[in-house]
């Protein structure tokens, strides 16, 4: 047989430079199956022809999919965190969700501080124990946080809500750093601003169903606190969602939308994916451009959650606010994930866009908000009684506060939106995104830790409205030089550092005129 004849179908040349000179592709071949047909492309009937029954197609409203593909395992993906981080957002959305504001505040604080130590690390977790058990882990702690808050209403146990909220720090950070290895490599170049629009969209849709839950079973609720049948069914979903976790394929079976093979990780030690991590930091130090977005992204939740929401309006009008202020950021995931994949033109350019969508939306809609701020202090709002009476949707006041709310909801979304496609269009490589994730989600909850903190000490809320504005504007133009210098159109293998990622040194793939036809 030629050496034609025994290359692999959809390679040209596959070189490395390793010292001992150039080897041959059927050699690589023999060595690592999975890693030469990560570098493959397939048509749909060589996948097929596995014989493996995720790779079978079957037809859904006339449209052929397969659970192999990369696009279902992004939407399996997207439904785990449906059930458990976005119930998690339809609890915290209605504000305090206990009585003691105080102990709720706490708890964030354990939460959010203990994400932010683990967080660095979630991408390494995620890389050693896999995508299926890192969602499974991380699912548990929303269900016992949730049971953490209904045990609080009835024995006051201070304690355990603040525990709870610590390990769920540890689980959201590995959950986190699996959902951004899937969402962030699975995809294609030119698709991953729709695989990030389809996640945002699921994903929010569970916090706005999620809201309907308070929204329904505390319709003639006068309190403060949520009942019980509201913390027991966020329980039951939160469960659900690590039980379909379960379902998630390994990355190694998973098929992108151009025939090419998720790059298989091998698990690797802990000191390797240590040393891994730092490197990363050193070799690439332009992620810290980054870092401000990661540290604003979620600082602005206390302010809008406990100060604006909590602050100013009554539980049930709450739990409708919330329910808003999820759809919009279905809607503002969908704009911009369609802008940032617009085909007829340069990723470098979308990225600009992209950034300027998000800066002049930031000074209209935070400019609002300061009006809003303007006419309630924390002072007449916690006073007991409140100086300010707590709002009702009935009332012909809410109109204006109700579309502040929205827009806070969709700026959120885009500033989510855009921040992910950013660190997507950074790197094609699944160890390298799932690290960025746990970079991203390690800053953003220090940032949301020191928040909730100020809150917990009673800092003015223009206080924390003003640092809220002050950082998303500020990080915006700190961004500037990675987002207009090294934001390429395409970010190939090599410059990508595929070799650390499936163990080959310097990997040149030469796609063939057969491949470019298929």
């Amino acid at each position: 047989m030629s050496d034609e004849e025994k290359r692999p179908h959809g390679v040209d040349t596959i070189s490395t430079s390793s010292g001992s000179g150039s080897k041959d592709p059927e050699a690589l071949h023999n060595n690592d199956e999975n890693e030469l047909l990560a570098l493959k492309h397939h048509t749909e009937d060589e996948i097929e022809a596995s014989g493996n029954w995720y790779d079978k197609s079957i037809s859904i409203f006339g449209k052929k999919v397969r659970y192999s593909n990369a696009m279902t395992q992004v939407v399996m993906v997207a439904i785990v965190i449906f059930m458990t981080p976005g119930m998690f957002n339809a609890l915290s959305g209605i504000g305090a969700s206990i009585s003691d504001k105080t102990t709720a505040d706490n708890a964030n604080v354990a939460l959010y501080s203990t994400f932010a130590t683990i967080g660095f690390f979630g991408g390494t977790i995620c890389n050693t124990i896999g995508v299926r058990y890192s969602l499974m882990f991380g699912g548990t702690g929303y269900a016992l946080y949730a049971g953490s808050l209904l045990s609080f209403n009835h024995n006051e146990n201070k304690g355990f809500v603040i525990f709870a909220g610590a390990f769920l720090g540890l689980c959201a950070a590995v959950l986190w750093s699996a959902q951004g290895l899937v969402v962030l490599s699975y995809a294609t170049e030119e698709n991953k601003g729709k695989a990030i629009m389809i996640f945002w969209v699921i994903f929010n849709l569970g916090a706005v169903i999620g809201s309907i839950i308070p929204l329904a079973d505390n319709m003639e609720n006068k309190t403060s606190a949520a009942n019980d049948g509201t913390f027991i069914a966020f329980i039951i979903l939160m469960c659900s969602g690590c039980c379909i976790a379960f379902f998630m394929l390994p990355s190694s079976k998973v098929w992108k939308s151009d025939g090419s093979k998720v790059i298989a990780q091998k698990h690797p030690n802990w000191k390797t994916e240590l040393i891994g991590l730092f490197k990363l930091l050193v070799r690439e130090p332009r992620i810290l451009f980054m870092f401000p977005m990661f540290f604003a992204s979620n600082w602005f939740y206390t302010y809008q959650f406990n100060n604006v929401n909590h602050g100013m309006f009554n539980l049930r009008t709450r739990s409708l606010n919330s329910l808003l202020y999820w759809f919009a950021q279905m809607v503002g995931a969908i704009i911009l994930g369609f802008i940032l994949d617009l085909k007829y033109l340069r990723r470098s350019m979308r990225a600009k866009i992209g950034w300027g969508i998000l800066f002049v939306t930031g000074l209209a809609i935070w400019g609002g908000g300061l009006k809003f701020q303007l006419e309630f202090t924390r002072e007449e709002v916690e006073a007991v009684p409140p100086l300010i009476e707590p709002m009702d949707f009935t009332e012909s006041r809410y109109v204006g506060p109700v579309f502040l709310y929205i827009f806070y909801g969709l700026y959120d979304a885009i500033f989510q939106t855009y921040t992910l496609w950013t660190l997507g269009a950074l790197s094609n490589n699944p160890k390298k995104v799932a690290l960025y994730a746990g970079f991203y989600k390690g800053v953003q909850s220090a940032g949301a830790a020191i928040a909730w903190r100020l809150d917990a000490i009673e800092l003015p809320y223009m206080n924390l409205f003003a640092s809220s504005w002050a950082l998303c504007q500020g990080s915006l133009l700190i961004a500037i030089p990675l987002i207009w210098f090294y934001i390429k159109d395409h970010t190939d293998a090599l410059a990508d550092h595929m070799d650390d990622a499936v163990g080959l040194e310097e990997i040149e793939v030469v796609k063939s005129t057969t491949e470019h036809k298929e």
